[in-house]
């Protein structure tokens, strides 16, 4: 069967078991998209390239598929920079396919040609610059193997325009075969073995689950371990969820905008497990004091971040799902009262908390109604800020990939067209993306995205009138010189109107519930714009650097 390179693509694709395509065309990419008119896909068409990378990357977070994007050369290949290293830091699996000048032109300056390959290199798991329209159905099958196996992540498919009109037998490969690239699925038992008698040993054993669980879909046997050995359990931002918040072992985030209850856990714990975790320095601050009464048993599919920054007694390197059924079949529930008991009193010493004031809408007071509102049981995305961080502390998650959030890269941006992605994803479930006035301002035209689509994606804005965590920092640590943080009035609602979404304004508490109410029982995108208090600071806070018992506001 002779097939165009631009058919050969959307077949390949389709082998795949690709769905859903978000992207923006242009001139490299014209063959594509006039194929794929005909081809059985949901085509998402974004209004700026980032929003198809992040909102791709949405999807992959929300379903646990890869996600796919499409862009044209030139600028649009790079508009995709910012969305592929969000995947590449969060270990998100995606494949984007970018056009290319004509091979006749590559190298030559030709309009709209940019190296693309060679700007990713740093950013994406492996990349393509395809030279053959005959390569290209081996090298899609190599490009999915490679973000969804061993530890995920973006890879990019550069391709000539002139192969999308060239025509070559198609013939799909049945399975892949790369040279030094074979991701370990099982590990070594002799280090789970060793993880097992640590554990059997320790006194105030802590374990530390990280988004890694979430990716590997090991939330289930992880919530096992947890109830099988009776040991506490602390966060990472990027695994919310894995355990629900709910959960009498489950003590919060850990690090810089963690619990007091989990900082001191890690503090005096004698032996910590972390379970897919990168031992960031959001989490860690000073690594000299980081966990200094314990033995560090670290479980990850990634061999090189073993001891990348901190060092560890055993290292168990393999797929979570093997090692964590592996460790489950070794351990027994041991006598913690009294470990526990301590965690405990810290919990109830030292709860989240903020000041309520009369008349005074405080965002931590949104938050607590959209979780009891929704039960919490929504999908919540968030941009990067102090929303985000409110949003980790103060909404009941339940479900493992319900908390979408840009974790390594920190993008502001990334939530309207992530809640875009993951609503398109998993149309049987409420998405809700949280937002600031500042982030949601990054790429405000998805808004047209959502309306378009007909999603019925609900939006909280929480409008401070600044760029609140910066402000935050410069309130604390730079005497309050608010240098270029505030921000000028914007009317989310004339804009939420002008895109033909519901706009809803709310300036007082008693307003929060009906406005959640009435933008839960509307079947299109709604937008709220909640103006909370000013100057409102996200507490706990370790600053950072610090030890995580150098705990402000706890």
């Amino acid at each position: 069967m002779e097939l165009l390179g631009s058919e050969i693509i959307l077949e390949s694709l389709r082998r795949e078991g690709v769905d859903t395509i978000f992207g923006y065309p242009g001139g490299a990419v014209i063959p594509l998209y006039d194929a794929l008119m005909k081809a059985p896909f949901r085509h998402v068409l974004t209004r700026h390239e980032q929003g198809a990378a992040h909102a791709a990357d949405g999807y992959a977070r929300a379903t646990g598929k890869v996600g796919v994007c499409v862009a044209t050369s030139g600028p649009g290949a790079t508009n995709l920079v910012t969305g592929l290293t969000n995947a590449y830091m969060d270990s998100i699996p995606l494949v984007a396919i970018t056009g290319q000048v004509p091979t006749s032109l590559l190298g030559k300056d030709s309009f709209q040609e940019a190296d693309i390959r060679g700007i990713t290199i740093p950013i994406t798991k492996h990349n393509y610059l395809v030279k053959s329209v005959t390569d290209l159905p081996r090298v899609i099958k190599e490009a999915f193997y490679i973000a969804r196996t061993g530890r995920p992540g973006p890879v990019l498919i550069d391709v000539p325009k002139d192969l999308t009109t060239q025509k070559a037998k198609f013939a799909y490969p049945s399975e892949v075969r790369l040279r030094g690239y074979r991701p370990r699925y099982e590990g070594d038992p002799a280090a789970v073995e060793a993880a097992a008698r640590l554990l059997a040993q320790a006194k105030r054993p802590l374990f530390f689950v990280g988004g890694g669980v979430q990716l590997a879909d090991a939330a289930a046997p992880f919530r096992q371990l947890v109830d099988k050995t009776g040991v506490p359990v602390v966060s990472s931002l990027m695994a919310l969820g894995v355990v629900p918040t709910n959960h009498p072992l489950y003590y919060g985030l850990v690090g810089m905008h963690g619990t007091y209850a989990a900082n001191m856990a890690v503090m005096n714990a004698d032996l910590l497990i972390g379970f897919g975790v990168r031992f960031d320095d959001r989490v860690t601050g000073n690594l000299q004091t980081f966990a200094p009464k314990a033995k560090i048993v670290h479980f990850d599919i990634d061999e090189a971040e073993i001891n990348k920054n901190v060092r560890t007694e055993v290292a168990v390197v393999g797929h979570l799902k093997w090692s964590l059924e592996a460790f489950l079949q070794l351990v027994e529930r041991g006598d913690y009262t009294e470990w526990v008991s301590g965690l405990d009193r810290w919990r109830q010493e030292h709860p989240l908390t903020y000041e309520k004031k009369d008349g005074l809408l405080k965002p931590q007071w949104v938050i607590e109604e959209i979780s009891r509102l929704t039960g919490g049981e929504a999908i919540v995305a968030t941009d990067v800020g102090q929303h985000q961080i409110w949003t980790a502390q103060y909404y009941g998650f339940k479900h493992p990939r319900s908390f979408l959030t840009s974790g390594g890269l920190g993008a502001m941006g990334f939530g309207l067209p992530a809640a875009i992605g993951a609503q398109v994803g998993r149309p049987d479930r409420t998405v809700f993306l949280v937002s600031g006035d500042g982030s949601f301002l990054m790429n405000i035209q998805e808004m047209a995205t959502a309306v378009e689509q007909e999603l019925p994606l609900k939006v909280a804005i929480l409008n401070n009138g600044y760029l609140g965590m910066v402000r935050q920092w410069q309130e604390l640590f730079f005497n309050r010189h608010y240098a270029s943080t505030r921000l000028s009035g914007v009317d989310f609602v004339k804009i939420a109107e002008g895109f033909g979404a519901v706009g809803l304004r709310v300036t007082r508490p008693e307003e929060v519930r009906p406005a959640l109410e009435r933008a839960l029982a509307t079947p299109q995108p709604v937008f709220i714009d909640f103006q909370v208090a000013a100057e409102e600071n996200v507490f706990p806070m370790v600053p950072a650097g610090a030890s995580l018992d150098q705990i402000i506001g706890a």
